[in-house]
């Protein structure tokens, strides 16, 4: 119920959502004859054009994903951490497992094994039968390693986790069983501060490899790059909506583990 809760919840609280909420209760207002039908109008269109803007949307992307940015060359560990949700599983008519946007964590992790920062790596992630379904996440990228040069002695898989908080469960329990106590841990750089502190909190020696970089430094100097860029960074863009949403999901999600006590 709470992994339904955690998905269903937060929609009213995400600019798309809560602007629907604000154009049904305009429509309720409409039906009822009254005079303040603009409001709820105004406000939803207010809040889907600022969480749309460029300026605003990169912003608050850089405050989570530089905040990990590693000053140094990686340090050697003894295992590689793959968070989850970057594939799509097999199904009609897909004939082989996709990546996602985060599939940027697979290929990192492979390069890493490969510049021979940890003889082991561990894909974590399992998959929700109600959403999507298919094969776990970690089998899938398990695929993806392997074609990528990672062989297939050198992968422990984790296929039960479905959140930040099982993965570190999870791999704690990979960890102790093999003597193993430092790892990269590699996941999107946004979702990079809310995983560190969780897997931290399992007392798992940590060392963040952010990747999936949504914001560079070419991102925050384009729109003033020229007169054209500018204008076109203050329009409505669908791309900056889903960053600003993927910010405040993950706030929300420090919030509610910092309530269970997971972080």
């Amino acid at each position: 119920m709470f992994l339904f809760l955690s998905k269903l919840l937060p929609i009213f609280i995400y600019p798309l959502g809560l602007a629907c909420l604000l154009m049904v209760m305009a429509l309720i207002l409409w039906w009822k004859h009254s005079r303040w039908v603009p409001i709820p109008i105004f406000l939803a269109l207010v809040l889907l054009l600022v969480t749309s803007n460029g300026f605003v949307s990169n912003s608050l992307v850089k405050g989570l994903e530089w905040q990990h940015i590693p000053k140094t060359e990686l340090p050697q560990a003894e295992a590689i951490v793959i968070l989850g949700g970057a594939t799509r599983s097999v199904a009609e008519p897909r004939p082989e497992v996709d990546l996602r946007e985060q599939g940027d964590r697979i290929l990192y992790g492979a390069q890493l094994y490969r510049q021979g920062k940890a003889p082991v790596v561990i894909p974590s992630g399992g998959r929700i039968s109600w959403r999507g379904g298919g094969d776990p996440e970690s089998a899938d990228m398990v695929k993806i390693l392997k074609l990528l040069g990672v062989p297939e002695y050198a992968i422990i898989q984790d296929p039960t986790s479905l959140n930040t908080y099982e993965n570190a469960v999870n791999v704690k329990q990979i960890l102790t069983e093999r003597g193993i106590s430092s790892i990269l841990l590699v996941t999107s750089a946004m979702h990079m501060p809310r995983a560190l502190k969780i897997f931290q909190r399992q007392e798992i020696e940590a060392i963040p490899a952010p990747t999936d970089f949504l914001v560079t430094q070419l991102e925050l100097e384009e729109p003033n790059s020229s007169p054209q860029a500018t204008v076109l960074s203050l329009l409505p863009n669908a791309d900056q909506l889903d960053k600003t949403t993927r910010v405040i999901k993950e706030y929300i999600g420090t919030l509610v583990y910092r309530l269970r006590g997971w972080l």
